[in-house]
């Protein structure tokens, strides 16, 4: 039996996504879609949620009331996706307009909270046997860091431009606001607590006057230029040549070029000696094999009585350990080579492999929600710019699926985000 490949009923491109524009088909893959439909419809029905097919057919726990409603309309293909690829195949098929969602965020969410139970328990231990597995070209070696952070990085400094706040930080941002206020926070808030995320690092890194700071992943260059505010100089290094430019230019516009380096270098490569480091949301850009070579790098640059301040983006462990192998919707689209760890997984990482110890977290799972709902708010209003850059409506379609994918994540509590500080005090 083999898997063949016939065309979409969705006009998709296929010069430009031809995993999206042909669908699977054959022997085998008929078997899938079949299994897959069974899994499907059984996890579908305990859930809160109303899935329809455009025939009339309904799926969900039952029970009254409302709840966020996924409308499959070419069923054929969805199931053949997601019978090919698992959860990948979902991904795909939303960006095929195989299905919609009355609120993408809220179908997404009621699967994130239920992410360890949807399949059941013995075809998870078989995942590895059917599942893709990440390929070797991805894997964050030297070799191939650079090209799989210029996949997402230099896609376009512009379109990052028309979702992210005037700070172009393209992390977790941290409100003043709390509890409920917390779901009303409104785009003109935004920028100011990128900057209190920002001085938040700062301060426990103790970055001041004269203080030599290391910042691994520069983004577009907003806390170098906080830290140069302080007196601090900066060496800061990315692998985005786009971020690069740009991050120089906002540089030498605020009058800090004597103050700030930013270097197109890969962390292993770093030399000299830190007072403080400081890197925002990159340890998911290195990969697990890698995290002991990250943590010892920055080990080996902190200078005696320096601390490191690393926002990350967490998972619980156990859903750490058991996707760790797995390829996934997110690798093959927005961030290949990523992992997300755990905070276990780093504290057992730095105690077994450097003098590093945390000494303080700060989680801020909440406030990843609503800094991911006001860019999908923005991105989605600015439909006609992002089409004026050349990108298409299955672009945009991924684009909106990975906002709200990950949103659904941090709402759910299958995501979190912490600030944690590290020293080496006895």
């Amino acid at each position: 039996m083999s898997t063949t490949v016939v065309p979409s009923q969705a006009y998709v491109d296929p010069a430009v996504w031809p995993g999206i524009a042909g669908v699977p088909a054959g022997a085998r893959n008929r078997i899938a879609a079949t299994i897959a439909e069974k899994i499907f419809s059984a996890a579908v029905n305990t859930l809160q949620l109303r899935v329809i097919h455009d025939d009339g057919t309904v799926l969900g726990a039952p029970g009254g009331g409302p709840r966020p409603e996924m409308r499959i309309h070419r069923p054929a293909d969805f199931y053949a996706r997601l019978g090919d690829n698992g959860l990948i195949g979902l991904g795909e098929s939303y960006m095929a307009e195989d299905w919609t969602a009355s609120d993408l965020t809220e179908v997404l969410e009621v699967f994130a909270a239920r992410a360890a139970h949807l399949v059941p328990v013995p075809l998870q231990k078989l995942r590895g046997l059917y599942l893709p597995k990440p390929p070797r070209r991805e894997r964050n070696s030297t070799a191939n860091t650079r090209s799989n952070i210029s996949r997402h990085y230099d896609l376009s400094n512009e379109l990052f431009a028309l979702f992210l706040d005037p700070t172009m930080s393209y992390s977790s941002a941290l409100f003043d606001a709390t509890g409920k206020d917390l779901l009303h926070v409104e785009w003109h808030e935004l920028a100011a607590a990128q900057q209190r995320k920002i001085d938040r690092l700062l301060d426990q890194a103790d970055v001041g006057q004269g203080t030599r700071v290391l910042e691994i992943g520069t983004g577009w260059g907003e806390l170098a230029l906080r830290a140069a505010a302080r007196g601090a100089t900066v060496v800061s290094v990315t692998l985005s040549r786009e971020q690069k430019e740009l991050a120089e230019e906002r540089v030498r516009e605020a009058g800090f070029a004597d103050r700030v380096r930013v270097e197109l270098k890969d962390y292993r490569l770093v030399e000299g000696q830190y007072d403080a480091v400081v890197s925002v949301e990159m340890i998911e850009a290195v990969g697990y094999e890698f995290w002991a070579v990250y943590f010892q790098t920055i080990d080996r640059v902190l200078a005696p009585g320096g601390r490191v301040a690393v926002q990350a983006i967490t998972l619980p462990h156990e859903r750490m350990m058991a996707t760790r192998r797995t390829y996934t919707w997110i690798h093959k689209y927005i961030f290949p080579g990523g992992f997300i760890p755990s905070v276990r997984a780093i504290e057992d990482v730095t105690d077994r492999y450097t003098s590093l110890r945390v000494r303080e977290r700060l989680s801020m799972g909440d406030h990843y929600a609503q800094t991911l709902r006001l860019r999908e708010e923005r991105f989605l209003a600015r439909h006609d710019e992002v089409a004026a850059l050349g990108f298409d409506e299955t672009f945009e379609r991924m684009w909106t699926f990975y906002l709200c994918y990950s949103r659904a994540g941090f709402q759910a509590g299958y995501l979190d985000v912490q600030q944690l500080i590290f020293d080496r005090r006895p």
